[in-house]
């Protein structure tokens, strides 16, 4: 039988219940990773790990821990507790929130700010830090972290969520710096920007508002939104060994639209369907 791109390695996904981290569970499964589905909701996961167990039946290691990504104790329990499989190898921190109250500089509340920051940077940060300490406590001569920040922390928007990009080019720097400080203990940094996805996230936010929705679709070069089984192809290949000299990177996955000026006229492509 052929060996996985992800073969015996252990990983960690938070966010992993729904959307792109479920659809990363799935590559990984199929990849030959033991995985630890992380989430903040015990039903969710419950949903998630039968599904990928259905999908996978051949799949490795699959365990589940409910996790604040916004608490430290929480997410240090989480890496902790892969010393027990042999340490962590990949760490995917995915989980993140867009309010709907975020808005502009005057009219997102300091609550949301606080919110959107703690879990999406504060989280990030958190998984990281605990991520270095595993592997060198377990003595990995190798690692691969990537991180969920955002197309929108490289291009503006007159459609704003303050908070929430704000939040992303935070977590953009802090990848960057992160990869060059621990290059030469082999422990590799890379940010992964999704372009807009085809995720409930989003779709439940636009609901049937047709010119919210055309505002945005008309600026896609591929005239389509994104599906999340697209990043998460992005995300096995930032975590497996043939991305071992990918370090630092912005990982767009937008279709082209932080390239784009002028879109191309013509019907869109199909994209691929969703797996979960």
């Amino acid at each position: 039988m052929a060996q996985g791109r992800l073969q015996g390695k252990n990983a960690i996904i938070t966010g992993a219940a729904g959307g792109i981290g479920l659809e990363t569970t799935i590559l990984f499964a199929q990849q030959g990773a033991n995985i630890l589905l992380a989430d903040i909701s015990e039903p969710a996961l419950a949903k998630a790990l039968a599904r990928v167990k259905e999908l996978v039946p051949t799949a490795g290691r699959l365990e589940t821990i409910r996790c604040d990504v916004s608490k430290e104790a929480d997410v240090q329990a989480m890496i902790e507790s892969q010393d027990s499989w042999g340490g962590v190898d990949v760490l995917f921190n995915n989980a993140g929130i867009m309010h709907a109250d975020d808005a502009d500089a005057v009219d997102t509340p300091e609550k949301i700010w606080d919110l959107t920051q703690n879990i999406n940077v504060k989280g990030v940060w958190f998984g990281c830090k605990h991520a270095v300490l595993a592997l060198r406590r377990n003595k990995k001569t190798k690692g691969s972290v990537i991180n969920t920040a955002s197309f929108v922390a490289v291009l503006g928007a007159a459609t704003p969520q303050l908070a929430y990009t704000a939040s992303k080019g935070a977590v953009l720097a802090l990848t960057r710096e992160l990869a060059i400080v621990h290059a030469r203990e082999g422990i590799r940094f890379n940010s992964l920007c999704p372009g807009p996805l085809n995720t409930p996230l989003l779709q439940d936010w636009l609901g049937d508002d047709q010119p919210k929705r055309f505002r945005r679709e008309v600026h896609f070069p591929s005239g389509r939104f994104g599906e999340a089984i697209e990043q998460a192809h992005a995300v096995v290949f930032l975590a497996s060994d043939e991305s071992s000299f990918v370090n630092g990177t912005d990982f767009l996955v937008d279709g082209g639209l932080s390239k784009a000026y002028v879109t191309p006229e013509g019907p869109a492509p199909v994209g691929p369907k969703n797996q979960a």
